[in-house]
């Protein structure tokens, strides 16, 4: 199985707790004696994780950024559920999902992510195609919920969208010209929030694939909002509406 690599406290820490087995070296700046590097080098020992301390240059090198926080861990892909029957048919209750169209920018990507950790939803779903990819920087960002949020890669993604329509999950898909608002659409049944691209927003298919478009109200001078801003404002008017049922 094909190694990636992993940097950032959050992005190693989260990867030992949740699937420590996956975890084959990691890389450590010799130069950090802080208490941070000492409980993150127990963890690693506690599970028999090999340490290899070396200089703060040999990171950046093999990153290519200086943003690694003097970890980098090297582990096998995880066994989340990658298929989408297979996670559905597992779900307790209305599926709550995410799908990004042609996300480009790794944090955008790593914030979504985290978001969707926070909000409780069952996967983010995105194209193979036109998209970033969940890459090291994106994983860092996600500060463990890459680990944690399963991430089902869809090689037709309208395709995917039309059935998961035929399980009766609503598309919301969100664009700045939409004749209704965030807050007039149904979360509380089995939904699934679209986002576009940064640029350009949803796709011509993706955005006909969509039961109901909606938009964020803004009250400001500027017209839109990151998408990773745009999804945390979505998905939890989303839990929001769910809670308010349930209570």
């Amino acid at each position: 199985m094909k190694n990636k690599m992993i940097f950032g406290f959050h992005a190693v820490t989260s990867r030992l707790r949740h699937e420590a087995s996956s975890v084959e070296e990691i890389f450590v700046d010799a130069s950090r004696q802080d208490g941070r590097m000492h409980d993150l080098i127990a963890a690693a020992k506690a599970v028999g994780v090999r340490i290899m301390p070396v200089d703060s240059a040999r990171l950046d090198k093999i990153v290519g950024t200086r943003r690694h926080q003097g970890v980098i861990a090297f582990a096998s892909e995880l066994s989340l559920a990658r298929n989408l029957d297979e996670l559905l048919d597992a779900i307790d209750g209305p599926p709550l999902l995410l799908i990004l169209d042609g996300i480009t920018d790794p944090h955008n990507l790593g914030a979504c992510l985290r978001v969707a950790d926070g909000v409780g939803a069952h996967a983010v779903i995105v194209p193979k195609d036109r998209a970033v990819g969940l890459n090291a920087t994106a994983a860092k960002v996600a500060s463990g919920a890459a680990e944690t949020v399963p991430y089902i890669t869809v090689t037709n993604l309208a395709r995917t969208m039309r059935e998961l329509k035929e399980r009766d999950i609503l598309l919301i898909g969100t664009t700045d010209d939409a004749d209704k608002g965030l807050y007039e659409a149904d979360f509380t049944g089995p939904a699934a929030l679209v986002m576009g691209s940064e640029g350009e927003g949803m796709r011509r298919l993706t955005r006909e694939t969509c039961d109901v478009l909606v938009g964020i109200p803004m009250f400001g001078s500027v017209e839109s909002l990151n998408v990773s801003v745009a999804s945390g404002v979505c998905l939890y008017e989303a839990r929001r509406q769910r809670l308010a049922r349930e209570g």
